[in-house]
């Protein structure tokens, strides 16, 4: 049987990245998947590779309303949610907390930390009756913080306190709530940090690095990650921050030079 057989999964931020690649791994699984995110074109084009089984909702997380109608929409359509998994987010700007605008500081929030409240106030009674979950997509950096993204940085520290917070809040519920927090994935995302960071020079050899295991992975590790947390075989974990982040979590390790079989023993496609 697939892991996630007759589930309807309420995926925000499936289009690209991580999203795109649990949104597929999903699909594999035998989910019935609800695709909410920005971006008409992208969203077609994504429904049209995944099939008729499963709805597009083109909706800003950041907007109430548009969230609450989602999620009516797709108890219309499908009668049910199990999963909500929270993955939509942005990193930008690449700045000092002195040197981030309001209105930037105020997208970063209500992107990736506000759109969890629009989608578990709205959502939860439907999960309640099913027993299902909540899944939010953190990062490492909200343990451990990141040079020039402390507004980024602060919205992941918020995400890993409410999903323990949540945790405890719906255990009675019989809801679990957990996160998975990557460090480097090569996502569209992170192709745009790339190109505002100082320097790009040495950035391909320094993604490699941080990860203890030697190199960079493509969205799809995360995606795996994501469907056990998901999955019954994950049916006594709540509260959960798991990182999913090649050892990168660890600890300091020697400044040298990556070792180039190492750091291409995978194939990575930059």
């Amino acid at each position: 049987m697939k892991q996630l057989e007759d589930k309807v999964v309420f995926l925000t931020g499936g289009t690209e990245g991580i999203g795109y690649e649990c949104a597929k791994a999903y699909a594999r699984e035998g989910a019935s998947l609800v695709i909410v995110a920005i971006g008409e074109d992208k969203l077609k084009k994504v429904m049209h590779e995944l099939g008729p089984d499963h709805l597009g909702i083109c909706c800003d997380v950041s907007d109430s309303r548009q969230v609450k109608a989602a999620v009516e929409n797709t108890l219309d359509f499908f009668g049910r949610i199990d999963v909500i998994h929270n993955n939509a987010g942005i990193a930008s700007p690449s700045k000092t907390l002195d040197e981030t605008s309001e209105e930037e500081w105020n997208q970063l929030m209500n992107i990736n930390l506000k759109s969890i409240f629009h989608t578990v106030k709205f959502g939860v009674d439907a999960l309640k009756k099913t027993e299902g979950c909540i899944l939010n997509t953190s990062s490492l950096v909200g343990e451990i913080g990141q040079e020039l993204h402390a507004a980024y940085s602060a919205t992941k520290g918020g995400i890993n306190a409410l999903t323990k917070s949540m945790a405890l809040d719906y255990s009675k519920f019989n809801v679990r709530v957990n996160a998975v927090s990557p460090a480097g994935v090569w996502t569209p995302t992170l192709r745009k940090w790339l190109n505002e960071q100082p320097s790009t020079t040495y950035i391909n050899e320094y993604l490699n690095a941080i990860h203890p295991l030697g190199y960079c992975p493509e969205g799809d590790v995360i995606a795996d990650a994501c469907v056990f947390l998901l999955s019954d075989k994950a049916r006594f974990i709540t509260g959960c921050i798991l990182p999913v982040s090649g050892g990168a979590e660890l600890g300091y390790r020697s400044v040298l030079p990556v070792n180039e079989t190492v750091g291409n023993r995978r194939g990575e496609n930059f």
